[in-house]
């Protein structure tokens, strides 16, 4: 994953599938569960966990999957997954990265200063 280099590359580490795959309860739960057993993981293993019928956990297991939050591993007729730690963790510290740039350029800019209009609207 490539690293943006200004503030206006924020966007572009604010994907909205890493967010949407993280913004749900029962999925950020499989990926708790997945880092608590230390090792890959059957969709029926994980069910077993939840209070979630087989085929709704596979869904959210594949929307994990398709946000690089997850791998999945083929071994005979089962399909193990397991989290994607590093992958993950430079998609995270890209975000966070960003944001301190953002956060940087926000105090030193004066286009990001409040306007004349901006502080007579705060005072009255």
């Amino acid at each position: 994953m490539n690293k943006p280099e200004s503030t206006g590359d924020l966007g572009a580490v604010l994907g909205h599938q890493l967010f949407r795959a993280l913004g749900d309860p029962t999925r950020v739960r499989l990926v708790d569960l997945l880092a608590e057993r230390c090792r890959a993981c059957s969709v029926s293993e994980l069910a077993e966990c939840l209070d979630v019928d087989l085929s709704v956990v596979s869904r959210h297991l594949a929307l994990l999957r398709a946000a690089g939050v997850l791998r999945a591993t083929k071994t005979g007729r089962s399909v193990l997954y397991e989290i994607q730690f590093d992958p993950l963790a430079e998609t995270l510290r890209g975000i966070a990265d960003a944001l301190e740039r953002a956060r940087d350029d926000f105090t030193t800019s004066a286009s990001c200063a409040p306007s004349a209009n901006d502080q007579k609207e705060g005072t009255s």
